[in-house]
């Protein structure tokens, strides 16, 4: 078995490294955290270099959906801004790959190639006030009026809601009782009128704000049900598809790359800091806190290889992406924390990058399918009786 990278991805990797360092140092990552603020150009010259069309057919203006390059390119990013790893997932995979699995043919044709050119990004509508893990119980309404839909309700922690081209929104179709088989997922551009956008203040992942989304008579055109007229109560079956899988590696990736920041930080701190007269990487203490760090993220690394390779080759890995997407989220949290304490009250300075791991670490076990949810598909899948 070879675990060596293949060329193609040390390549990507390369170039998103040489990227991040010209186009997002530090400073700048510190004041888009600050600020919560999207750097639009930014992320408009990162798809200068064609990293969207990672996950967009050829045919339609991308390169080929390459799964384990595009996490090489989310955990790139996110050693240094969520503020542009996760409008590059909201375009790359939000847009890009559910647009590739679940649209029609017309809306890829009409779409994808604005996707791979960086022009599209999605936000995901699927939680809301009353419906976390459960979204089968999602209460938001579509109905139709003739060629058009009229669409009332409200989601939550809708992140990049204000910047999105639009809404992927998970509503009900159907009797409220037919449950799995009364949803369509519509997109909803978040000017459109009758919707309201209000900002959630939250600690981490910032430059996509969280919002609280609500709709009230809002008129889309019926083309905008993904898979047209065929997706039509058909909603569950686009989530449930290989879609869900690759959004748990999405999170697992970002995970790994703040990680990976908090782990580089505290390797170089421990040979600057000095106290009693010699750099504190001299303790046992802190010796082996790096030590343990490494291995765990050694641990990561080669889970998510295993992951990205399967979904890369169509194979039933929804046991497999749980399993990353639940070490990865719980080990990166915890090697940004123990970064914290090898900077002591640097660590919890905002002056220090490592603050902002912790606060944007902290997130990832709870979004794309919170850790106990993880632990229940996982014991579930692996046929575990219940009674």
């Amino acid at each position: 078995m070879n675990f060596e990278e293949p060329e193609h991805i040390t390549m990507i990797r390369d170039t998103v490294r040489r990227f991040v360092e010209t186009e997002m140092p530090r400073e700048a990552a510190r004041k888009w955290d600050k600020e919560n603020h999207f750097p639009r150009t930014v992320f408009d010259k990162l798809a200068g270099l064609g990293m969207m069309g990672l996950t967009v057919d050829e045919g339609y203006g991308g390169s080929g959906r390459d799964i384990p390059a595009t996490m090489v390119v989310i955990e790139e990013l996110s050693r240094r801004s969520l503020a542009v790893a996760v409008p590059y997932i909201m375009s790359a995979c939000y847009a890009g790959m559910n647009l590739g699995e679940c649209a029609s043919e017309e809306q890829k044709r009409t779409l994808l190639p604005k996707v791979a050119a960086g022009e599209v990004l999605f936000a995901y509508g699927w939680t809301e006030p009353d419906v976390g893990a459960d979204l089968a119980s999602v209460k938001t309404t579509a109905v139709r009026d003739g060629d058009e839909l009229v669409i009332n309700g409200s989601k939550r922690f809708c992140s990049g809601a204000a910047i999105s081209d639009y809404i992927y929104a998970l509503v009900r179709t159907g009797p409220a009782d037919a449950r799995y088989k009364n949803l369509s997922i519509v997109l909803i551009p978040p000017t459109a009128p009758g919707v309201s956008i209000t900002g959630i203040d939250c600690m981490g992942m910032k430059g996509a704000a969280t919002t609280d989304v609500s709709f009230t008579d809002v008129r889309v055109p019926a083309w905008n049900i993904i898979g047209g007229e065929d997706g039509w109560n058909r909603g569950w079956d686009f989530i449930v598809g290989s879609g869900l899988d690759v959004e748990k590696l999405e999170v697992a990736a970002i995970a790994l790359g703040i990680a990976s920041a908090a782990f580089d930080d505290s390797w170089e701190y421990v040979q600057e800091r000095k106290q009693f007269g010699r750099a504190i990487g001299t303790q046992q203490s802190i010796r082996h806190m790096l030590a343990d760090m490494r291995t765990s993220l050694h641990s990561c690394r080669l889970m998510m290889m295993h992951a990205a390779w399967l979904a890369q080759q169509g194979k039933t890995c929804r046991l497999e992406t749980s399993m990353t997407k639940l070490h990865l989220c719980e080990a990166g949290k915890k090697i940004a924390l123990d970064a914290q304490t090898i900077f002591g009250a640097y660590g919890y300075a905002k002056d220090f990058d490592v603050e902002r791991y912790v606060r944007d670490s902290l997130l990832m076990p709870i979004i794309g399918g919170s850790a106990a949810i993880q632990r229940n598909n996982i014991i579930n899948w692996m046929g575990l009786p219940k009674k």
